[in-house]
């Protein structure tokens, strides 16, 4: 049997069902209906023609369906963290916080390429060594160089400059 027909009979027989799954996940039908599209798709565009069993296949695209609804809220999240440094300095933004925002984007072009894609992918992306090293095919040792390195670098850029408030004498 060809990959379309187990895929049409697949979707006839169990759709009902995964899309039930998905709701109760998304809560929404509209939010099930694209997490299902999004299984089957990556589901039967990975197999290769290796559909052999139709009931650990429903299996495994309800695993599927999860993965994507977890990995779809954990971006969610890290968005919400970091969407304040794309928003525009007139949106409600003290002139301290854009130029705290600017100052951070300025010290992170000082760092290498390297040492740069390690904070991005520690901070921003909020991954781990391992998934670090694993994204850029380094060590983690090499991982956790990086970062200590860009760390202090950006201590040193990010450390406030000697103003009248430092070097005022208190009575």
């Amino acid at each position: 049997m060809r990959d379309d027909d187990v895929l049409a009979e697949f979707v006839r027989d169990r759709g009902a069902a995964l899309l039930k799954h998905a709701t109760l996940l998304t809560g929404s039908r509209r939010g099930a209906e694209d997490l299902v599209q999004d299984a089957l798709v990556k589901v039967f565009a990975s197999r290769h023609g290796r559909v052999r069993d139709i009931d650990s296949l429903e299996a495994y695209v309800r695993r599927t369906i999860l993965t994507i609804f977890l990995d779809s809220y954990r971006r969610h999240r890290r968005w919400v963290k970091v969407r304040h440094l794309l928003v525009d300095p007139d949106e409600g933004r003290s002139d301290d916080e854009v130029a705290a925002s600017l100052d951070v984007t300025a010290a992170l072009r000082t760092l290498s390429p390297r040492e740069r894609a390690c904070v991005v992918l520690r901070f921003y992306e909020d991954l781990t060594v391992p998934q670090i090293a694993a994204e850029l095919g380094l060590a983690q040792g090499t991982v956790k160089r990086y970062l200590s390195d860009a760390g202090h670098a950006l201590a040193a850029e990010l450390r406030p400059s000697p103003t009248t408030h430092e070097t005022e004498v208190l009575p």
